[in-house]
This record gives structure tokens, sequence and C-alpha cells, in this order.
């Protein structure tokens, strides 16, 4: 951040000498007063904001562990359940078929063995 070459106090210390056909004083210390309060006023809101970015950095940064630990349970879940390994449900119901008909081939066959 770059740094500023006055603050509410320099304002409000610095003296300016009076020549012949110089500026009416009063209306410079009600302008340099109306800085001085914006000064302040600025101060506050850098004060804030940052303040702002720290809790919004702290937010981010703990919403990202939990993005990756959430992606790490999908991940899991994933490779636990057959259907994402590449079985979709038409793989599992033709497996389903082939092996009822193994089994009722079978029982047919056992029932021929004992006729």
């Amino acid at each position: 951040m770059p740094k500023l070459n006055l603050d509410p106090q320099t304002i409000v210390d610095k003296e300016f000498d009076v020549d012949f056909k110089g500026y009416n004083p009063d209306q410079v210390d009600k302008l340099l007063d109306q800085v001085i309060q914006d000064y302040q006023a600025y101060d506050q809101m850098v004060h804030e904001l940052q303040e702002k970015v720290s809790d919004l950095e702290r937010t981010n940064a703990s919403l990202r562990a939990k993005l990756i630990e959430t992606e790490g349970k999908a991940k899991a879940a994933e490779d636990a359940d057959p259907v994402f390994t590449g079985s979709s449900n038409v793989d599992i119901l033709k497996r389903l078929s082939r092996l009822e008909n193994e089994v009722f081939k079978n029982r047919k066959n056992n029932q021929y063995d004992e006729d």
C-alpha cells in the first residue's frame, strides 16, 4: 500500500505564512477541517476493508478445505460404487440376465440327468 504524505494531525499542525494578499485564514481552516474529516473517514474505511479482506480470506481458506474434503469423499464413493467404475445399469442388467440363464440352464440339465 502506498504511503500517504499527510495524516490528520499533520494537517491540523500545519501553519501558513500570511502575505500581504494572502488567503482568509478562517476559510483555510474550514477547508483543512473538512480535509481532516475526510482523511479520518478514509482511514476508518481502509481499516474496515482490511478487516473484511482478512475475514473473507479466512472464509475462502475454510471453504477450500471443505471443498477438498468433499471432493475426496465423492472420489472415495465413486471408487467404492460399481456404477461409477465403468458399470452402468444396463451392464448390470446384462450380467444379471446371463447369470439367470446359467442358473436355469443348470437346473434344466440337472432335471434331465435325474430322469
